[in-house]
C-alpha cells in the first residue's frame, strides 16, 4: 500500500495538487487510508491536520471503505416528484441495509447525494461514478441482484443517459467547425478580441449577469507574473444540467472559449474545474483536449502564431456545492477546502495562485466562440437590449418535455411552460434553490437580466405539490448539508429555519413563527459572506411572499395551542452522550 501511495504522490508532486492526490488514492483503494494522510504530510512538510481539513470538506472523500458497489441516489426535489422514495425503499429491501449504511459484507453502500445533473430523467443515481437515470423499484432490485452476482457496473445500466436537447438556437447548438474562431483571433490583437467581446454585451450566464468583457478588461489592468483562465463546470445548482449537455455535445466550444479568453488577457494556462459528479466525462474531455493539441489549437504557437501559447488542464472536484462560487472554486483548485474568500480583492486581481484570474462558466465561454466567429453585432441582434444572445434553460419537474432549451432572452415564463408541455402549474423555481420561487401572478415575467435573471435552472411545480413539504423543506435540508460552516448564521440559522419549518408542517407552528422566519432570513442576507449563505433562506422567504396561504393553513391561532415541556426528555440526548444520569 505504501509504495502505491508514494507513487501517486510523486505523479502529482505539488502541494497545490492535493485534490488530485486524494482522488487518485481513493480511486486506487476505494477510500483514503490513514497511512496516506501521513505520507502526504511528510512529503510536503505540512501537518496531518492540513491534509485532513481538505479531505473532510468534500462529500465524496471517505476514510473508510463504503462498499464495492457504491450507490449515491439523488435526493433533489424533482427526484422526490418522480418516485425517489419508492426507489430508495427497493434498494434498501434488496440490499438489506438502510441509506447511509454499507452492507455487513462490505459489498454494497447506499448513500444520499444532492443533484447529480440528471433532473430531466429522475430518479437517478451515481453507481461507482456512472450515472443511472430513469430508475424504478424493479430495476433497482435488479441492480442489487447484479451486484451480488459480480457484474461490472458498465454491464448493468438499464437506461443510458439522454441529453434531451429539446430546442436548438442560433448560438450554441448549431453547426460549427472546431478551430474557426481560434484561427480568426490569430489575426487579431488581444485588444481587438477584448473589444469585440465588450461590444457584444454578453453577460455571464451563471446568474449574476456581470458583463464578461468588463471582467476580462479588469483582469488585464493588474500587473502580474502570469494570468489564468478558469472555466467553472461545477454545475451544482439543483435543477440545472445544461453544462452536462454542452460538455458532451459541444466540448470544442468550451475549450476554444477558454483559449480565446487566454489570448485576450495574456494567460498561458487554463483550468476546467469539473464537478465530481461528471467524472464519467473525463475521458471524453481529455480526448477532446488531445485532438485540439494535435491540430495546433492548444499548446505552443497556436494556429501558427508565434507566442500564442495556451494549454488547459482538468481539475476534478470532490463534491461541494459551494465550489460553484468562484473564489471557493479557486481555493479547491489550489488543493484546499472550498471555502469562499473575503472580497475584495476579487479574482480578476488576486485569483489562482494569487494571480489575476478570470472565472467564467461553460455556457459563457462557449458563447464567446460564436461571437468571435460571427461578430458582436450578430450576437447583439438577439435577445433584449440589456440581455444579448441566447440562454440555455434546464427545464424539469412537472412537465411533459423536460430537457435543455436554447432560447433568446425575453421569453415569458408562460411561454416557457407551454414550450415544455407544462399544465396545471402552481409554481416555478427559477435559478435553483438559491433563486426565486414564483407563483402564477408572475408567469408573465420575462427571462432576462432586466426582469427575471437566471442561471438557467427551471423547476416546474404542479398544482398537486405541497410547496412547504415537497419543495421548501428539501431545499433547506440541501443548504444545511452544503454550508461550508465558516459563517455562524449560515451554520446555525439554516438549521433553526429548517426546524421551525418542520414545526409548522407538523401543525405546531405559532402565529409569531412567520415573523421569526422573516427576521432570520434578513440576518442570513446581511451577515453571511458568500452567495450561498446570503441566499440560503430564499426558499422560505419567497414561499412566504408568494404562498403565504400554505403557511396560514397550518398555523393555529395562539389560543388553540397547548404546549408541554418534558425536562427529562429534552436533556436525554445530551445526558446519553456524556453518560450522565439525570436526576
Amino acid at each position: 500500500m505504501r509504495e502505491k501511495i508514494q507513487a501517486i504522490i510523486e505523479k502529482n508532486n505539488c502541494k497545490s495538487l492535493l485534490m488530485n492526490i486524494l482522488l487518485d488514492i481513493q480511486s486506487e483503494f476505494g477510500y483514503i487510508p490513514g497511512e496516506a494522510v501521513n505520507e502526504i504530510a511528510v512529503k510536503f512538510k505540512i501537518s496531518q491536520v492540513e491534509v485532513e481539513q481538505t479531505l473532510s470538506f468534500y462529500h465524496f472523500f471517505t476514510q473508510k471503505p463504503k462498499g464495492k458497489y457504491l450507490v449515491y441516489l439523488n435526493n433533489s426535489v424533482v427526484a422526490g416528484f418522480s418516485g425517489r422514495k419508492e426507489v430508495a425503499k427497493a434498494f434498501e429491501e434488496a440490499a438489506g441495509c438502510k441509506f447511509g449504511e454499507t452492507t455487513p459484507d462490505g459489498l454494497i453502500g447506499l448513500y444520499d447525494t444532492a443533484c447529480i445533473g440528471m433532473n430531466d430523467q429522475e430518479p437517478a443515481a451515481l453507481i461507482n461514478g456512472i450515472p443511472f437515470p430513469g430508475l424504478n423499484p424493479s430495476n433497482a432490485k435488479e441492480l442489487v441482484a447484479g451486484f451480488r452476482s459480480g457484474k461490472s457496473v458498465n454491464q448493468m445500466n438499464p437506461n443510458p443517459v439522454k441529453n434531451n436537447l429539446k430546442k436548438k438556437g442560433k448560438v450554441l447548438f448549431t453547426d460549427y467547425t472546431p478551430g474557426t474562431s481560434i484561427k480568426k483571433i490569430a489575426g487579431m490583437t488581444p485588444e481587438e478580441v477584448l473589444n469585440e467581446v465588450k461590444a457584444s454585451n454578453i453577460r455571464g450566464r451563471g446568474g449574476a449577469g456581470f458583463p464578461t468583457g468588463l471582467k476580462w478588461e479588469f483582469c488585464t489592468k493588474f500587473k502580474a507574473e502570469e494570468r489564468f483562465v478558469v472555466c467553472n463546470a461545477d454545475e451544482g445548482e439543483p435543477g440545472t444540467f445544461k453544462d452536462r449537455v454542452l460538455l458532451t455535445e459541444m466540448p470544442y466550444l468550451v475549450f476554444e472559449g477558454m483559449t480565446i479568453g487566454g489570448y485576450a488577457i495574456g494567460a498561458k494556462e487554463g483550468i476546467l474545474y469539473l464537478r465530481n459528479e461528471y467524472d464519467y466525462m473525463l475521458g471524453h474531455l481529455e480526448k477532446t483536449l488531445e485532438n485540439l493539441r494535435n491540430q495546433n489549437y492548444l499548446g505552443k504557437n497556436i494556429a501558427g502564431k508565434t507566442g500564442f501559447d495556451f494549454d488547459i488542464r482538468i481539475q476534478l472536484g470532490a463534491g461541494a456545492y459551494v465550489c460553484g462560487e468562484e473564489s471557493a472554486l479557486i481555493e479547491s483548485c489550489e488543493g484546499k477546502r472550498g471555502e469562499p474568500r473575503n472580497r475584495p480583492p476579487f479574482p480578476v486581481q488576486c485569483g489562482y495562485k494569487n494571480q489575476p484570474t478570470i472565472v467564467n462558466n461553460v455556457e459563457t465561454l462557449s458563447s464567446i466562440v460564436r461571437i468571435i466567429e460571427n461578430g458582436s453585432a450578430w450576437f447583439h441582434a438577439m435577445g433584449t437590449k440589456n440581455s444579448a444572445g441566447t440562454k440555455l434553460l434546464s427545464i424539469s419537474g412537472d412537465c411533459k418535455e423536460p430537457g435543455v432549451y436554447e432560447i433568446e432572452w425575453g421569453m415569458s415564463i408562460e411561454e416557457m411552460l407551454k414550450m415544455a408541455g407544462a399544465e396545471n402549474t402552481k409554481a416555478v423555481q427559477v435559478g435553483g434553490p438559491s433563486g426565486r420561487l414564483i407563483g402564477k401572478k408572475e408567469f408573465g415575467r420575462l427571462i432576462s437580466t432586466d426582469d427575471l435573471s437566471t442561471g438557467g435552472a427551471m423547476i416546474v411545480i404542479g398544482e398537486q405539490r405541497n410547496i412547504l413539504k415537497d419543495v421548501v423543506l428539501n431545499f433547506m435540508e440541501f443548504f444545511i448539508d452544503e454550508s461550508c460552516g465558516s459563517c455562524v448564521p449560515c451554520r446555525a440559522l439554516t438549521v433553526a429555519i429548517k426546524n421551525k419549518l418542520d414545526d409548522i408542517i407538523q401543525g405546531k407552528g405559532r402565529p409569531s413563527d412567520i415573523d421569526q422566519l422573516l427576521k432570520w432570513g434578513k440576518s442570513m442576507k446581511d451577515l453571511n459572506r458568500c452567495g450561498l449563505g446570503q441566499s440560503a433562506a430564499n426558499p422560505v422567504l419567497l414561499s412566504i411572499e408568494n404562498f403565504r396561504e400554505e403557511y396560514d393553513r397550518l398555523i393555529k391561532p395562539q389560543d388553540e395551542l397547548f404546549y408541554e415541556f418534558d425536562l427529562m426528555a429534552s436533556v436525554k440526548d445530551s445526558c446519553d452522550f456524556v453518560k450522565r444520569i439525570p436526576k
